[in-house]
């Protein structure tokens, strides 16, 4: 039997409503002529070029149906790749290919498809199949994520990221997100993918869910998830911190995934940040989201200074 928690119960919890985010912290803190730096993934990727934020290369973009003629050629020099959307939201319309066999690209999941695949999906995307409101699209094709051996067993079939709620330039949330053969190797929550809420001291696990219900196993692997630690975790939070300074939006989702050479690398970023984070991490986001409302912005301007702040004072209390 399900158990209903009412709306009263929830604000003594301190959790984020749709409503309460929309009007008193995205309406309020990101400008609408800011949204298109964010929603934009070729124009996040060229503004984290101009400022120095690392993010996995741009090896090309495709703008034209004629240019699809002659992609196959191009991606040659590539053993792999990822495929997005520019426009695109939810992890919709995205792939990766993590090798080749002979004439064959091998998705993440295992699947193996040929050129013709490739074409097709490109067609679609510029299509607008998976933007925002159906609009034509460009589709990014940018350097493949090393994975770093850190996740063994913890991420089946795709390489996990950790989104990071940043308000006002200090990061309040976060949780590790993990591929399942459910989620068809994406690191999207909506599609079956684990959330792991993590403690803000040291990017250890919290809690873990999966389709909003605890979970302790792995479902693809059986590992444990109760004994994740996030490495460079201070460097983590200093990458999300900087997207402030970077974007000029005040209430971001920042979503960040560990190469195994070249450390946090920025993947993309998210001006309507979903709420389920909270689920994540047992802990709703009002109290931090006022703790730092109510701090003087003159003594913060350094984001190192916001990151040692929310690292001491969002730090789980010992019961």
């Amino acid at each position: 039997m399900k158990r209903w928690v009412s709306v009263p119960q929830l604000r003594r919890f301190g959790m984020l409503g749709m409503n309460s985010r929309n009007v008193d912290f995205i309406g309020r803190y990101n400008e609408r002529r800011l949204f298109p730096l964010v929603d934009d993934k070729l124009k996040t990727k060229l503004l984290t070029q101009d400022h120095g934020i690392a993010t996995p290369a741009l090896r090309m973009t495709v703008t034209q149906q004629h240019e699809i003629r002659s992609v196959g050629a191009k991606l040659d020099s590539l053993s792999g790749f990822a495929i997005k959307p520019s426009k695109g939201s939810g992890g919709k319309g995205i792939w990766v290919i993590t090798g080749r066999d002979g004439d064959a690209y091998i998705k993440s999941s295992g699947a193996r498809i040929g050129i013709d695949a490739i074409r097709r999906h490109l067609s679609d995307t510029l299509a607008g199949l998976y933007s925002l409101g159906g609009t034509p699209d460009v589709a990014i094709i940018e350097d493949l994520i090393e994975f770093d051996p850190v996740f063994a067993g913890y991420s089946h079939e795709g390489v996990p990221d950790i989104r990071v709620i940043v308000f006002k330039g200090f990061p309040v949330m976060a949780m590790l997100r993990l591929a399942t053969h459910a989620s068809d190797g994406k690191a999207n929550l909506h599609q079956g993918a684990i959330g792991v809420g993590l403690a803000m001291d040291a990017g250890r696990c919290l809690k873990a869910v999966q389709f909003n219900r605890e979970v302790l196993l792995h479902p693809d692997t059986g590992k444990p998830l109760n004994s994740i630690r996030i490495d460079n975790w201070r460097d983590l939070l200093l990458l999300s911190a900087r997207c402030y300074e970077m974007t000029g939006l005040g209430y971001i989702g920042t979503d960040i995934v560990l190469d195994r050479t070249r450390g946090p690398q920025l993947l993309e970023l998210n001006a309507r940040p979903g709420l389920t984070i909270q689920i994540a991490n047992g802990l709703g986001l009002v109290p931090r989201l006022r703790h730092i409302e109510s701090l003087d912005d003159r003594r913060f301007r350094d984001p190192a200074e916001r990151v040692d702040h929310v690292m001491r004072e969002f730090a789980p209390r010992k019961s």
